[in-house]
């Protein structure tokens, strides 16, 4: 194996303190490696996970000669708490299985994965932290948790905190997921794949925006009509665990920079520790996540940058690999940060 292919492993944490003052029995946080760590231990880059996606979705954004070169950079791709890979209600046993599964803050996973960092990797100092979604959340925390190990930060269609319309849009798929009699409170023998398939169509409509559908966006996919994407969305929900979706769907909605032991709710403070160049990247058509709240966290940081992403498919815009234009522009970003991090 080479230093260009990806390295899977798992770090075994074991009982971790959470900040709702519950124990993770046994912790594992599972993550992927390109790439080689330099004797400074400054070339690191960090790209958590999002909603609904695993370590793998992340890997379009890392080439040879690109941007995000694994021959000039050592890139670690973190798996979400709850997601599947990492500790999740899917693959505990005992009583934190299933429904017992105890609820994750985006500032647990920052917490662990800076454990993997420093038990790991050395200590080792972050040249980029960048995600899409959730992952953009978790790299706006980093940066306001660790300033002094974050030398850029890159947050795609994302925002600082679940905003309350973004939190009335997730009750909206939970409903649609819970309401399945098969679940059963999360005690379900088998798939609730009713709940699932109207979870999927649910989230579907809202991942693109309006224009994406009047202009047919979906055939630039492959799909011949909207009701061909919406049953690729069903089956692919039918193959992620009910108890998974609603764990990390919890931590999308608890979601707060200032929501931990730090700022203790102070999110303006929480902002304002965001001092190294940080770039949001909002699409202009996302239906959650909206460039009037990224414009609004933006302004809070000392330097910060708002750059709109123009285009149809609404909040899928900034999926590594998704759509080409945005996939330029988000490499493009991450490019000039790690520029700016070597001329520093």
């Amino acid at each position: 194996m080479t230093d260009l292919e990806w390295v899977i492993d798992d770090f075994l944490a074991g009982p971790l303190p959470l900040a709702s003052g519950e124990i993770l029995e046994n912790a594992r946080l599972r993550y992927h490696r390109m790439g080689r760590l330099n004797a400074p231990k400054d070339n690191l880059v960090l790209l958590p996970t999002y909603y609904g996606g695993a370590a793998a979705g992340n890997h379009p954004w890392v080439t040879p000669g690109g941007p995000l070169d694994p021959e000039r950079y050592c890139i670690v791709v973190p798996a979400m708490l709850g997601a599947g890979e990492s500790s999740s209600p899917s693959n505990t046993v005992g009583a934190q299985a299933g429904p017992g599964f105890p609820s994750i803050s985006l500032y647990d996973n920052v917490m662990l994965q800076k454990r993997l960092l420093d038990e790991v990797f050395g200590g080792a100092r972050l040249a980029l932290v960048m995600g899409w979604s959730m992952g953009g959340m978790q790299a706006l925390q980093w940066g306001s948790l660790f300033p002094d190990r974050v030398a850029a930060v890159l947050a795609v269609c994302a925002t600082a905190r679940c905003y309350p319309h973004n939190h009335v849009f997730l009750e909206g798929v939970k409903a649609a997921l819970t309401c399945d009699p098969a679940f059963r409170d999360g005690h379900y023998g088998k798939p609730p794949e009713r709940g699932l398939k109207a979870f999927a169509r649910v989230y579907a409509g809202w991942a693109y925006s309006q224009a994406f559908f009047r202009n047919e966006g979906y055939r630039q996919q492959g799909f011949e009509s909207p009701e061909a994407l919406l049953a690729f969305w069903e089956k692919d929900h039918l193959q992620q665990d009910a108890n998974d979706l609603l764990a990390v769907l919890n931590t999308w909605q608890t979601a707060d920079i200032s929501a931990n032991p730090v700022f203790q709710g102070r999110y303006r403070e929480a902002l304002g520790r965001l001092v190294m160049p940080t770039r949001m990247l909002p699409s202009a058509t996302d239906l959650y996540f909206t460039t009037t709240d990224a414009r609004a966290d933006t302004a809070a940081m000392p330097a910060g940058r708002c750059l709109p992403m123009d285009s149809d498919w609404g909040h899928v815009a900034g999926g590594p690999g998704r759509e080409p234009e945005c996939h330029r522009r988000i490499l493009a970003a991450a490019a000039e940060l790690l520029e700016r991090g070597a001329l520093s």
